[in-house]
């Protein structure tokens, strides 16, 4: 009898050996079966340059690796010297999406038609930012009136919170030439330099967005010491990924997937965090109602927006 258990457990531990490994082989198979084969094998996708480049690039790259191994695609960021270069940019070198700002996303929309899918949520669970317009505590500015023949540093002619919305700001004061009602003002080309540029007393006044200067107070404590909040915008949505409008149908299916369910799993919990982001949420064109009400309160026709930086 103590023969015959034997030999009966040692059949049994045969078969699970034998099982576990054509179980594994089976699911193997699966995953191969199952890989999707799309119409092209490159994702281009372009970064607008809201703060250093070089910093962007970092960041951006885990997410780059995590997004070519789950789709079996090259997909690669293009990093952008300036804001608007997005829209001429977006066409000439053929993109299939960008992570676009709120006010080039709008513009991007109108002109090209491309469509929003997903954006990140903060480590601190938000997924919206405002824009800020900001000076020195020392610099004696409280109000409108105080700005006069001030110095005011913007970001971009393409920014919701770099210039949409001071823009705003001075319309709803009555003030609609901006250039004549202040003594000088310049585009700094990104969030940060704007910010540095008022606390290097460079210019007198900033704009930017919440998200950076709040990042830049963490980093530096002379942001908190020195500067001050003078008004703040309403919402709009963080950077988002929107794609072209003709992008292959199951690629954009699978990349959006990708990306909302990537804090499912451990791989991309740590890609998430390395990136600065809780997860991605799902994103529409009626995110954006605050950043089109503002471009009509200013007279901006999105549909024919150009200008040239200066």
């Amino acid at each position: 009898m103590p023969n015959n258990r034997i030999g009966l457990l040692v059949t049994v531990l045969m078969v699970i050996l034998f099982l576990f490994p054509l179980n594994g082989c089976k699911h193997r198979d699966r995953e191969v079966r199952e890989k999707k084969i799309f119409g092209q094998q490159e994702l281009l996708i372009g970064l607008i340059p809201e703060q250093n480049i070089f910093r962007q690039r970092e960041r951006y790259l885990v997410l780059r690796k995590y997004l070519s191994e789950r789709l079996g695609i090259n997909v690669t960021f293009t990093s952008l010297s300036r804001y608007g270069n997005i829209i001429e940019r977006f066409t000439a070198e053929k993109m299939d999406g960008a992570f676009f700002g709120s006010f080039t996303y709008a513009l991007a929309h109108r002109q090209l038609d491309v469509e929003p899918i997903v954006r990140p949520v903060n480590l601190d669970g938000t997924s919206t930012y405002h824009g800020y317009i900001f000076t020195r505590k020392d610099s004696g500015i409280k109000t409108v009136g105080d700005m006069k023949g001030k110095r005011f540093a913007f970001v971009e002619h393409a920014t919701t919170a770099g210039y949409l919305f001071p823009l705003a700001y001075f319309r709803d004061s009555g003030i609609k030439d901006i250039k004549q009602y202040l003594g000088q003002s310049f585009f700094s080309g990104s969030h940060d330099a704007a910010i540095l540029a008022v606390l290097n007393k460079e210019a007198d006044i900033g704009a930017a967005k919440n998200t950076i200067y709040d990042q830049l107070a963490s980093e530096n404590r002379r942001v908190e010491q020195e500067l001050i909040v003078l008004a703040a915008s309403g919402v709009v949505p963080q950077n988002s990924l929107a794609v072209r409008k003709d992008l292959d149908p199951e690629l954009k299916k699978e990349l959006k997937r990708i990306l909302l369910e990537m804090d499912e799993n451990s791989e991309g919990m740590d890609v998430l965090q390395r990136f600065g982001a809780r997860n991605f949420m799902e994103t529409t064109d009626k995110d954006y109602a605050y950043v089109y009400t503002l471009a009509s309160h200013v007279g901006i026709d999105l549909k024919t927006y150009r200008y040239t930086n200066q």
